[in-house]
């Protein structure tokens, strides 16, 4: 958009103007952030590159990222981490691994896997029977089996996972990559958020919040249980054009004022480019979220036809066409916080039935989303992640119980796509998935790998916030190089 169309950043000037006073008009405030904005964009559109996009400090395997993020602490025992030692344990109790880890503090029995497992492909990675359809991709993915994260509560473990801090307030690892590489396209976000349509995951927005960052780095959250994506982006029916440009008027008429008496307000400006972005918006986020036009084909791999996705099928096929039109960074937010029965993966009290109902709705469409991407040549540049807060406990929670127990000390992620190898798997659990065996793998290291991938070396992306350069990983990660292309 050019600032003679622009609603926000045009100021309209008197009839009559000297040249003196349109350069003094344009030296300082808001006449300068545009000015600034305008030649940044002709450059880079003459170098060939996005209006916004930023150089990485080296050359990237990945150009965009998506993150399947299941909220409640998905097992990894009875998903992806075979552990035959445990089905010959069954039933008796865990000696020799200290203190229970469990959030409730309820050690019962070790319980074996309620899945079957079986090796899938050519790779011949370990996949249970309650996820057949991510099993069919088991050939692309690159399972993480020694995970290691630092709380056993589902808020503080979620923050960490999208944060790399269990306190909230720290930007997230969208809101990184924004900041770090910009836009691709300048009508939509950088960083958008699909919440789960049942509800949003402990933390809510902190989980995809720009912290101390510049806001328009923060993740745009779509109302994915609503006819409308974005609130507010349609017109008024009974507003009309002329109204409405008058509206637009006098609001640029009130920053110009506002800029001119704040001058190098840096949180101002990002704010009028967060309204610049919605007014742009209004026609880009209508048909990107429009999948009327998808074949009934793409319709039916997600499972869109299929009651038990209850909407979440949507929101990966709708990542798909975020990703196609230049997004940065899609989260696709699996499961919420609340509900009774739950509506995430925290199995407390039976972790068959509470697994068999979530994965009902992920495992189709997360893997039509992987399916898709590499049908399309997309997975070529695309770096997707799946991943949970923690795994659960080999033990039961309490004697007699079918629950597991929130479990941090070894858990699984995996990673597919761009820069990453295929049909391979990075470190282990212990014999009975208590503690990792070998390779151990805390947060800072996966998103050290994640932002490596993307270019960016994760301790050279730093804002100076209070005394001190922070950066996602805080002082600690290491690139996990056994697992790059």
């Amino acid at each position: 958009m050019s600032s003679k169309h622009s609603p926000l950043f045009n100021a309209h000037l008197p009839s009559l103007v000297s040249r003196r006073e349109f350069l003094w008009n344009s030296a300082g405030g808001l006449g300068a952030i545009a000015l600034a904005w305008l030649i940044d964009r002709d450059e880079s559109r003459a170098a060939g590159i996005a209006a916004s996009a930023r150089q990485p400090h080296f050359p990237p395997k990945a150009k965009r990222v998506v993150q399947v993020f299941c909220v409640g602490g998905v097992s990894h025992l009875d998903t992806f981490d075979y552990k035959p030692e445990l089905e010959r344990m069954h039933g008796k109790a865990l000696e020799g691994k200290g203190e229970n880890l469990g959030f409730f503090g309820q050690p019962g029995r070790l319980m074996k896997s309620l899945y079957e497992f079986r090796q899938r492909g050519q790779s011949g990675a370990w996949v249970s029977s309650l996820l057949p359809h991510l099993a069919d991709c088991a050939d692309d993915l690159c399972f993480i089996h020694s995970m290691f994260a630092k709380s056993n509560n589902h808020t503080p473990a979620a923050f960490q996972m999208n944060s790399g801090f269990t306190l909230n307030g720290f930007p997230c690892m969208g809101a990184w990559l924004s900041y770090g590489l910009g836009t691709e396209n300048e009508n939509l976000p950088a960083f958008v958020v699909l919440p789960d349509p049942r509800g949003l995951p402990a933390g809510g927005s902190i989980n995809w919040t720009s912290g101390f960052l510049p806001a328009n780095h923060q993740g745009v959250a779509f109302r994915t249980q609503d006819r409308d994506p974005v609130a507010d982006l349609r017109t008024p029916a009974g507003v009309s054009a002329t109204t409405r440009q008058a509206d637009m008027e006098l609001l640029a008429s009130m920053n110009r004022e506002f800029a001119a008496s704040h001058p190098g307000d840096a949180a101002f400006a990002a704010r009028l480019r967060s309204y610049e972005l919605a007014a742009r918006m209004q026609s880009s986020i209508p048909e990107a979220t429009n999948l009327e036009s998808e074949p009934e084909s793409i319709k039916r791999l997600y499972g869109l036809d299929q009651p038990a996705n209850k909407g979440f099928a949507k929101n990966c096929l709708m990542a798909r066409r975020l990703l196609e039109r230049g997004v940065r960074f899609v989260q696709i937010i699996n499961g919420g916080a609340f509900g009774s029965p739950r509506i995430n993966w925290d199995g407390h009290e039976n972790v068959k039935d509470n697994h068999d109902v979530q994965a009902a709705v992920m495992d189709q469409p997360v893997a039509a989303l992987i399916q898709d991407l590499k049908q399309r040549g997309m997975l070529e540049d695309t770096l997707f992640i799946w991943s949970t807060e923690f795994g659960r406990s080999p033990l039961t929670q309490g004697i007699g119980s079918l629950g597991r127990d929130h479990h941090p000390t070894a858990f699984t992620c995996f990673l597919a796509g761009a820069g990453v190898k295929k049909g391979i798997r990075y470190g282990s659990s212990d014999e009975v998935g208590y503690f990792v065996g070998e390779n151990k793998v805390i947060i800072p290291d996966f998103h050290a790998t994640i932002l490596h991938l993307l270019g960016l070396d994760h301790e050279k992306l730093t804002f100076y916030h209070n005394g001190i350069n922070r950066r996602l990983t805080d002082v600690h990660g290491q690139v996990i190089k056994d697992i790059l292309a």
